[in-house]
């Protein structure tokens, strides 16, 4: 199997995997209007997906064929259920496998899986060696510089599993988000990967909000690529490579696809009100949009809110 980490021009440009936000209908949507080099899915349990529950969470695994190349995100401090959950998810057809160890996610660290595995890399990394051994996927993970401290030891010991890429989140799990991302660190990682494991793509994450900031960032301290989050709320043509300006109506329409597919994919699935953090992100920053918006959060049903943007059209 070709490894596509190995085909993309570099730098590349990826969507950050966000939960509740990165699913299949948002997913489809930026590949339509702007699609990064790479996408993520949003993390799924490795757990639930060997459980008797696990139809509900493969509704996080759905995918199409233009948002490829796609990397499915895992996590789970079991390694029996990691081997499993790694199997069904090679056969769904991805381009790649990812493991998360970096969600600060309370009732995830307490299973044992996300962010607190930063503080067992005996058992990360066994849990890295089981999921290359039950896919043939290319691997990456998704990681965090610390746990409580920074600690370059923890990105040395990732490297040691020769992954295919290795994104970091350049801020601890105790800073969270309340501190500017640790760039200055990336040659630091750069040159620990060239001894380790140069076959290793470092990708960034943290603090910004737009591909020039992306390409910036990599020419200024040398990773292969960047991953980007937040910028994405509400911009669809943020990757769009010719897009500039977007006029209301056409943002709008946009927002009322988004709400059609979400529909079709989750209905019955996934509570409607997961949209309603895309509402407040579309629409914001012209006349009249917090009355839209005061409207649009009292639906429940993508036909409402369909009909809601759609008289709100007619009379702008």
């Amino acid at each position: 199997m070709v490894n596509f980490w190995k085909k993309l021009k570099k730098p590349i440009l990826i969507l950050a995997p966000m939960a509740n936000v990165t699913d299949a209908a948002f997913r489809g949507i930026i590949a339509k209007y702007g699609k990064p080099d790479v996408f993520w899915t949003e993390f799924v349990s490795a757990n639930g997906l060997v459980s008797e529950g696990k139809n509900k969470l493969l509704a996080d695994l759905k995918f199409s064929k233009k948002e490829r190349p796609i990397v499915a995100q895992l996590f789970t401090g079991d390694p029996e259920n990691l081997a499993k959950a790694a199997k069904l998810v090679t056969k769904l057809g991805f381009d790649g496998l990812d493991f998360n160890i970096g969600c600060p996610d309370r009732s995830i660290e307490k299973s044992g899986a996300g962010a607190v595995l930063i503080k067992n890399s005996k058992l990360a990394k066994e849990l890295i060696r089981v999921m290359k051994a039950n896919t043939r996927l290319p691997v990456s993970v998704k990681t965090r510089i610390g746990y409580a401290a920074i600690d370059l030891d923890w990105i040395k010991d990732l490297l040691e599993e020769n992954l295919d890429a290795l994104a970091i989140h350049l801020r601890t799990r105790k800073e969270m988000s309340g501190v500017p991302a640790h760039w200055e660190l990336i040659p630091k990682i750069i040159e620990l990967r060239d001894k380790i494991s140069p076959g290793t793509l470092i990708i960034g994450n943290g603090d910004v909000a737009t591909p020039k900031e992306a390409i910036e960032k990599c020419k200024k301290y040398k990773c292969d690529g960047v991953m980007i989050g937040r910028g994405i709320f509400g911009n669809p043509w943020l990757f769009s490579k010719k897009k500039k300006e977007v006029a209301l109506a056409e943002k709008l329409k946009a927002l009322i696809e988004h709400i059609r597919l979400f529909d079709k994919y989750f209905r019955g699935v996934k509570n409607f009100a997961v949209m309603k953090k895309h509402f407040k992100a579309y629409v914001s920053g012209f006349d009249n949009a917090k009355d839209l918006r005061i409207k649009l959060m009292g639906v429940n049903t993508a036909k409402e809110a369909g009909k809601i943007i759609r008289d709100f059209l007619v009379e702008v």
